[in-house]
């Protein structure tokens, strides 16, 4: 029987349509058919290419955009990215949605933000200070209108690694793009307890520390603070994955015992 149970749980989920879409126009990109700059077709066009509705390839062009892949321009229509480099342009288009590829995310950006921050404590200028204050301010506000708080937070990170006046830190979140923020509601890791006011708490108390450090000009604070922010991320990570294991362990449990 717990066998039995076992296998019902292996549902195949169907892809939605609005994915279908989104890994066409990966493979395009990555084919090169449709290249840097170039501006994609319009909704309608691409909506009869695809025969799906506009919702669809609306919700489509959202995911490229959150994986920084294109970039929508008010009034001229959505563009491909230019600045993004081939390797990890792919790697951000072949990302899925697992937990486990939240963890090598978040492990990616140990590795860059560390320094980063410690660079921006040391390189900032005073406007490059002040957008990190403002982006600072724009996740408290955001919160406290309880609205979706990850592209403050992603402009958050941003304006830090834009502060250490190395164009490659801010090329390689902008790789990433939205789904490096899993607290925000477009993430594909994104939960209830992520979106939490408590959990977003939190994170904010976390940026709080690493802004202090850039603004005193603490460059070892600020990669412990950094580092302190982004590994208790992994660790909520970890504990979402353990407690799936034991909702399996329980449930097999439970049928075995029936």
């Amino acid at each position: 029987m717990a066998s039995d149970m076992a296998t019902s749980l292996k549902v195949e989920r169907k892809p939605k349509l609005s994915e279908t879409v989104v890994a066409a126009i990966r493979k395009q990109l990555q084919a090169g058919e449709i290249q840097p700059g170039q501006k994609l077709p319009t909704e309608g066009q691409l909506t009869e290419t695809f025969g799906v509705s506009r919702t669809v390839i609306r919700e489509a062009l959202a995911k490229l955009a959150a994986d920084g892949l294109v970039e929508p321009r008010q009034g001229a229509g959505v563009f491909v990215t230019e600045h993004i480099s081939t390797m990890f342009g792919t790697l951000a288009a072949d990302m899925g949605s697992k937990d486990s590829t939240a963890l090598n995310v978040l492990e990616v950006r140990l590795a860059i933000e560390i320094e980063s921050a410690g660079l921006a404590a040391i390189r900032r200028n005073a406007a490059q200070e002040a957008a990190i204050q403002e982006a600072f301010f724009e996740f408290e506000r955001l919160l406290l209108n309880s609205e979706p708080t990850g592209p403050a937070d992603l402009a958050f990170h941003r304006a830090i690694a834009s502060a250490t006046n190395n164009p490659f830190y801010v090329e390689m979140l902008d790789v990433l793009g939205r789904r490096a923020i899993p607290c925000d509601v477009t993430s594909p890791w994104s939960t209830e307890l992520a979106q939490s006011d408590a959990y977003q708490r939190g994170l904010q108390g976390e940026h709080l520390v690493i802004l202090n450090a850039i603004m005193t000009g603490d460059a070892e604070s600020a990669r412990e603070a950094m580092r302190a922010h982004l590994t208790a991320s992994q660790q909520r990570y970890r504990e979402r994955l353990h407690a799936r294991q034991i909702f399996y362990a329980d449930s097999v449990k439970a049928a075995a015992t029936e």
